[in-house]
């Protein structure tokens, strides 16, 4: 993909925050530090077009983003264990939630988790809960670059089997070595070019 343009639209908390539904939409969401921020600058060659913090919870609202005037990506808020006040936090899964169920254009959401972690029960409940709504994901395993060779495969097939899933569909990255960064592309265009042919069959 080559990347022309990239820009920040709006922040939202509500649909009627959210910029008009015209374009295809990627959604990227992942616990509180896990590398969501650092993956989308990664993917678009843009050093600070989402903000990258050591703080978990930074991200608080959802956040749009142009990319070639052709599609967005959507920054959504991190879950789990982030430093927010909990009035804050407690709004986060209706956030979330109301955006994923009720957003037409989204085309797919990224779901970002650390490699080096094990894996997490709210993980597997995301998935679930992405398949009984029918939304497409791409399942990505990233800060690959602090482990060995041995120890990537070993945690990708602990993922792979926790999910019970075959482990091509786990998507190994690394921010810094950009391994995994075409898959990770082809994964986004394969959503986006299904929904468009979807699209012509309706009409």
């Amino acid at each position: 993909m080559i990347i022309k343009s990239a820009q920040f639209i709006t922040s939202a908390t509500q649909p009627s925050q959210y910029p008009p539904a015209v374009l295809p939409e990627i959604a990227f969401c992942g616990r509180s530090n896990v590398g969501k921020s650092s993956l989308i600058n990664a993917l678009v060659n843009r050093k600070s077009l989402v903000k990258t913090s050591n703080t978990p919870g930074r991200t608080q609202l959802v956040n749009f983003f142009d990319i070639n005037g052709a599609f967005s990506f959507v920054d959504l808020p991190g879950y789990g264990y982030a430093r927010v006040p909990i009035a804050v936090k407690r709004k986060w899964p209706a956030m979330i939630e109301t955006y994923l169920s009720t957003r037409k254009t989204l085309k797919g959401v990224v779901l970002i988790m650390d490699l080096r972690r094990t894996p997490n029960q709210e993980e597997t409940n995301l998935i679930d809960w992405f398949d009984y709504h029918g939304i497409a994901k791409i399942l990505i395993l990233t800060k690959a670059d602090k482990l060995s060779k041995t120890g990537q495969k070993a945690q990708h097939e602990s993922f792979a089997k926790s999910f019970e899933t075959d482990k091509s569909r786990l998507i190994l990255f690394s921010t810094k070595s950009k391994q995994g960064m075409e898959n990770v592309w082809q994964a986004i265009e394969n959503l986006i070019e299904t929904s468009e042919t979807d699209s012509r069959r309706i009409r």
